[in-house]
């Protein structure tokens, strides 16, 4: 259902919706209900106004008698165009001047500049679209991977949303039950069954913890991994960051403590992006440069979403190793994997002393021997337990949607509750309200000016 609009979201708006920056073509956009006759006024070619909807038309755009560019002028009648109003696309050559210049003569004939996502948040308005799938648009213009490309497209075809929807009518049929005893107070009856309630509370929680479960997968896919290579001076290091990114990113060297600074890049490793970073060896130095960047490692460690802690086969014990790792990492509260490497010239015995160890992985960088072995490592550390598998499950990337299921979640708990102890009606309906009043806030059903505001202008300018 289409939102009352705000007088400012009345006018005629025109932005710029390709990057800036000279190209072969750019595109202008304008919405409103003035888009139509507004164009018109400057465009020398059919008139607009007489022509249907979804047309393209050649013609020239003027600022009296001077041409400005030779343009094709898209034509979207409301409702039928994404804001659901009249809609004019014009295409014209990519340079900033001739950009400047239409925009210019365009706002002089009454448009306005538009505001960061306000054509999305048109759309939101008129209905075309509830605001997870709003999102979603943002999320699919920011895909970098085909993970998360699939994720924003389900989304924004509403599969999330439909999800919501149908938790959310099961609990408001029993919170008008409730709310009827309410109105029946003084007669002391009971609408609303508290056995089915249970039952369905449950399972409704169930599928909430189960898409709040799905947010460190669903984050993993929209934002990467920030995954630390770290370990002792000459482990291969740099070695082992140039194999991942197949390409000479860093410098490569005998002679231990090349590696002084953080040097980053990322890849994508079925579908999900990893940022692997290159970090300077740990060791005790009384290099002052080097001692910077050991302790720069350190830091960046902790920062990280994934270690990877490489030690040298040959030269290791895996006593040795464990120390070092718990130093480095006590009680791996940092998701971690151990890689041995130069496997390719290590003994048997040594690999062997290595080879039972949990969460260690045996390479040799320099020839790209066991990085297959390494890079699904990564991907089941990162995956976690039962989200293998997308599928067509539904997976929450955002931290906005994740922070209201939690609300969810909290407030099914606390009628959960209620149930068992017996509590009175009015404390059953007050809980059940605020659960669907926090999915609500996911779709936009319940929303206010300011998460509005703060949502769309994340977008860029023109979407």
């Amino acid at each position: 259902m289409a939102l009352p609009l705000p007088p400012a979201l009345s006018d005629t708006i025109v932005a710029l919706s390709t990057p800036p920056g000279a190209g072969a073509i750019a595109m202008l956009r304008l919405s409103g209900p003035e888009a139509i006759s507004l164009t018109d006024a400057v465009f020398a070619g059919k008139r607009l106004h007489a022509q249907p909807s979804h047309t393209l038309h050649f013609g020239t755009i003027r600022d009296g008698e001077r041409i400005l560019d030779e343009v094709v002028v898209s034509l979207f009648r409301g409702p039928h165009s994404y804001t659901r109003e009249d809609v004019v696309e014009i295409s014209c050559h990519g340079s900033d001047y001739i950009v400047q210049q239409l925009l210019a003569l365009l706002t002089r004939h009454g448009a306005r500049l538009a505001e960061a996502g306000e054509f999305t948040k048109r759309a939101f308005l008129h209905g075309a679209f509830d605001l997870a799938q709003a999102e979603a648009v943002a999320d699919l213009i920011a895909a970098d991977s085909a993970l998360s490309h699939q994720v924003a497209m389900q989304q924004m075809r509403g599969g999330f949303s439909q999800e919501l929807r149908e938790l959310r009518g099961q609990l408001v049929k029993f919170a008008a039950l409730l709310e009827l005893e309410l109105d029946f107070g003084e007669e002391d009856v009971e609408f609303a069954d508290r056995t089915g309630l249970v039952a369905l509370l449950q399972e409704i929680q169930t599928l909430v913890r189960r898409l709040l479960r799905s947010f460190e997968l669903g984050n993993v896919i929209k934002n990467g991994v920030t995954t630390v290579i770290a370990g002792k001076p000459n482990a291969g290091k740099s070695t082992l960051l140039n194999a991942l990114l197949n390409e000479e990113r860093a410098i490569v060297s005998a002679i231990a403590g090349t590696t002084r600074d953080l040097i980053e890049d990322e890849v994508s490793i079925e579908g999900i992006r990893f940022r692997f970073v290159d970090t300077a060896g740990l060791r005790d130095t009384t290099d002052v440069v080097e001692s910077i960047g050991v302790e720069r490692t350190k830091k960046r460690v902790a920062q990280a979403a994934m270690l990877l802690y490489l030690f040298d086969i040959t030269s290791t014990t895996p006593a040795e190793v464990q120390a070092e790792i718990e130093a480095l990492n006590p009680g791996r509260q940092i998701p971690m994997l151990a890689v041995g490497n130069k496997r390719d010239v290590a003994s048997d015995l040594e690999i062997a002393a290595f080879e039972p160890l949990p969460d260690t992985v045996l390479i040799a960088a320099s020839r790209g021997d066991g990085l297959p072995d390494l890079q699904q490592a990564l991907l089941r550390r990162v995956r976690g337990e039962g989200l293998d598998q997308l599928g067509s499950a539904t997976i929450v990337t955002n931290l906005r949607h994740a922070q209201s299921l939690e609300k969810t979640n909290s407030a099914l708990d606390s009628v959960l509750r209620g149930l068992a102890a017996g509590v009175g009606t009015e404390l059953l309906a007050a809980d059940l309200r605020h659960a669907l009043a926090a999915l609500g806030e996911i779709t936009g059903e319940i929303s206010s000016d300011d998460l509005l505001t703060s949502i769309f202008t994340q977008f860029c300018i023109g979407k």
